[in-house]
């Protein structure tokens, strides 16, 4: 049986269908990256696997459970945390009570001791130990995405969906964000990336599924499909760089 299996998923908005007919299946502690041009269906798909939209048909199962129909909170108790193109900080917060609140809310939903405890290792593992205190809206960019992910990591997730979480950041900030999502994959994290950054798609992502116009164009072996002349012209109409 598959970890994550989407089975002719469709989601309308009225006459469009934003993600039209999408099937894939991945395994336990698998790293995919989710691509297609902008407006092809990736962030919407997000959207109905962590349960932010409601599909209009189809299946989507982890680990045996089926994700559509339930709610926002009953899937991130089935192991489901994610993040968003745009950072969703509580600025007014310090960096902890940022934290705690998905490790309140999370799989396990820990209280007092134990939630602040999930909060530090979080911090730590995205490189923000000792800043526990900190105010959230005093962070710079990288930071911002750094505590959003601990966030993600709080919720002590099984499926992390990463949208466009690379985004944005400057060559030696990129090198350091490839590397930490290396590290939370060797931890045993199943992980789906939606990402733009092809060099890091090569250097993260063994397999990618392509999206265009709501539908599945490839699932392929990443450097197969990024020669693929159906993601070539979806994306650019010539050939893709890194």
């Amino acid at each position: 049986m598959s970890f994550l299996s989407i089975d002719n998923t469709v989601k309308k908005f009225g006459g469009l269908r934003a993600v039209d007919n999408v099937s894939f299946s991945m395994g336990k502690g698998e790293i995919i990256g989710l691509l297609g041009p902008n407006g092809s269906g990736k962030t919407t798909l997000i959207n109905l696997i962590s349960g932010a939209l409601p599909t209009t048909s189809g299946e989507i199962m982890l680990n045996g459970m089926q994700l559509n129909g339930r709610r926002r909170d009953q899937i991130v108790r089935a192991g489901v945390a994610r993040t968003f193109q745009l950072v969703r900080i509580l600025p007014s917060l310090t960096l902890i009570e940022n934290v705690m609140i998905t490790a309140v809310f999370g799989r396990q939903a820990h209280w007092g001791a134990a939630a602040i405890q999930v909060a530090e290792q979080a911090l730590e593992q995205v490189g923000l130990a000792g800043r526990a205190a900190s105010k959230a809206g005093d962070l710079t960019y990288i930071d911002q995405k750094r505590l959003e992910l601990a966030r993600a990591i709080a919720a002590e997730p099984e499926l992390l969906l990463l949208d466009e979480w690379l985004a944005g950041l400057n060559p030696t900030e990129l090198t350091e964000g490839i590397a930490l999502i290396q590290k939370l994959h060797r931890s045993g994290l199943t992980i789906i990336m939606v990402e733009h950054i092809i060099d890091a798609v090569r250097r993260l992502c063994p397999r990618v599924v392509v999206m265009n116009s709501g539908q599945l164009i490839a699932d392929e072996k990443t450097e197969v499909a990024l020669s693929d002349p159906r993601v070539i012209t979806a994306y650019l109409g010539g050939e893709i760089d890194a």
